[in-house]
């Protein structure tokens, strides 16, 4: 991140567990309560299914199980951040979401490897330093490959085929 000094990072803060992450905001569509979520057989165990938004079907994943973090039970707390990868639009399940804030790349270090985190160190971009937390940030684009976006994104093809029979 020391090529990134003096610029400001925004960023949507939730929680899954114990854990608070953040995302960059410009890759967040909108955040949406949890909505009935259509089961999808045969797709990877971290994709809970698809829900229709507004007319447009996507495919939501479980982000705990795909970080390998142990969340909270889904409570009204639970959301659905709506976020764009690799030119997809993806639904992830989070625990809550707390915050919108601005972090200058002063605060975000590279991933010190004595940082305790259940989450694999391939899917974080840095560590936010605040007063009294840290805050892991994720690189979206490698929690999901392109290739596994590329089969959510048939998976979800199959489904609305099948939910629309000519």
């Amino acid at each position: 991140m020391a090529a990134e000094k003096s610029k400001e990072f925004q960023l949507v803060v939730f929680t899954l567990g114990d854990e608070e992450f953040g995302v960059d905001i410009s890759q967040v569509r909108e955040i949406v309560r949890l909505v009935q979520i259509t089961y999808l057989p045969k797709a990877p165990s971290f994709i809970e299914g698809v829900v229709n938004l507004r007319g447009q079907v996507l495919a939501v994943i479980d982000l705990s199980k795909r970080l390998n973090v142990i969340s909270k039970p889904r409570s009204e707390q639970s959301r659905i951040i709506v976020v764009e990868v690799s030119d997809n639009t993806v639904g992830m399940i989070v625990d809550s979401v707390s915050e919108v804030l601005r972090l200058s790349s002063e605060r975000v270090e590279d991933v010190p490897s004595l940082v305790e985190t259940e989450v694999a160190e391939h899917y974080i971009r840095g560590v936010g330093k605040l007063k009294d937390r840290l805050l892991v940030l994720l690189d979206l684009n490698r929690v999901l490959s392109p290739e596994e976006v590329q089969h959510v994104d048939q998976h979800v093809k199959v489904a609305i085929n099948n939910m629309n029979p000519k």
